[in-house]
């Protein structure tokens, strides 16, 4: 089995990329799991105290149970993916069956922070991108997918977006074995990344 992390700002194309490697290997070779679906269970806590909490620092995320579930899957393990709301900034009770592949990718802004999940890596990905697209994106995705105006993504990204991946995110650049500039439409960099991992995975020779 190999694990890879790609990481990467809010907006810079993470997805996008998984997407490119994904088609790039045979069908149903690759697990993806979304850090995202990740983020702490807040059913104890009140709405207000769920706005109040910092979506973009490495507290927000359960570690603990990220890390178990890629060691099972490790292991040959199948696992039960918690699904996460942005809407009520909380889990909700469906979960999603993940069987061990022969690839897992595991995507997310800060895929690349905790050691014992990067010690886990074959191959770490770091998507890079300008400022200015990623928050064009941001908006994008935030008005249209969870329900935020273009003034509060704005406000968002100035208050906390900005500096937590100035603190968090871009440091974890140096730890990756690949830094891909411009996400899914540098070309050149995804099929460079894409035959290494195929020959990683022992798919081409």
């Amino acid at each position: 089995m190999t694990i890879i992390g790609i990481a990467g700002g809010t907006g810079s194309g993470k997805t996008s990329v998984v997407k490119k490697i994904v088609e790039a290997l045979p069908p149903n070779y690759v697990a993806v799991i979304p850090q995202d679906s990740y983020y702490n269970d807040t059913t104890g806590l009140t709405d207000e105290e769920r706005k109040q909490i910092n979506f973009d620092h490495p507290d927000a995320f359960d570690w603990k149970l990220l890390i178990k579930q890629i060691s099972d899957l490790k292991a040959g393990r199948a696992i039960e993916q918690p699904t996460y709301s942005y809407l009520i900034s909380n889990r909700l009770p469906e979960t999603i069956r993940v069987e061990p592949k022969p690839v897992i990718i595991v995507e997310g802004i800060m895929a690349l922070v905790d050691k014992r999940l990067r010690d886990m890596m074959d191959l770490k990905i770091y998507v890079d991108c300008d400022a200015d697209i990623r928050l064009l994106r941001n908006i994008q995705r935030d008005t249209i997918d969870r329900g935020r105006t273009v003034t509060m993504v704005m406000d968002r990204y100035i208050k906390v977006l900005k500096p937590m991946h100035e603190q968090f995110i871009e440091p974890t650049k140096r730890f990756a074995n690949v830094i891909i500039p411009e996400g899914a439409s540098n070309t050149p960099g995804i099929d460079i990344v894409c035959k290494y991992i195929e020959r990683l995975c022992g798919v081409i020779e």
